[in-house]
């Protein structure tokens, strides 16, 4: 349970990043911003690369709930596994709008991109806290 505790871990921090990161350009703070941001992708990076490291050695973990709880956790998993397939495309193509000074077109996508990665990554932990601490407690 290394690496679904670690992923958690990562997807928090990228939580915490976002916000902060968001936080400061409200304030007016464009450094904070873009420090906060290139960490917030950093940290995504190294989920991805823990996430697929866990798939490819580990067996799937699968969800006991029934009813109500089910069709929930599966509505849930659904939305945050087709949005987090979209989360590197756009948080990239964000950052480099950014980097290049495009400021019109950074902060169009960066209004969609902000809310759906802040989501996959706030699922993501949700999911994890479903599947490991919760399920075991109540299994």
């Amino acid at each position: 349970m290394l690496l679904p505790t670690l992923n958690a871990a990562l997807n928090l921090t990228a939580v915490t990043l976002l916000v902060l990161g968001v936080r400061a350009i409200r304030r007016g703070d464009e450094s904070r911003h873009k420090r906060l941001m290139c960490s917030a992708l950093g940290v995504s990076a190294a989920f991805l690369v823990s996430y697929v490291t866990h798939h490819l050695t580990s067996e799937p973990t699968r969800f006991q709930g029934e009813g109500v709880a089910r069709g929930v956790y599966l509505a849930v998993l659904l939305s945050h596994t087709v949005l987090a397939a979209c989360v590197p495309f756009m948080a990239l193509r964000t950052a480099w709008l950014g980097w290049k000074d495009r400021r019109a077109s950074h902060r169009k996508w960066a209004r969609i991109t902000y809310p759906i990665w802040l989501y996959v990554s706030v699922t993501g932990v949700l999911i994890y806290l479903v599947l490991y601490p919760f399920q075991d407690a109540v299994g």
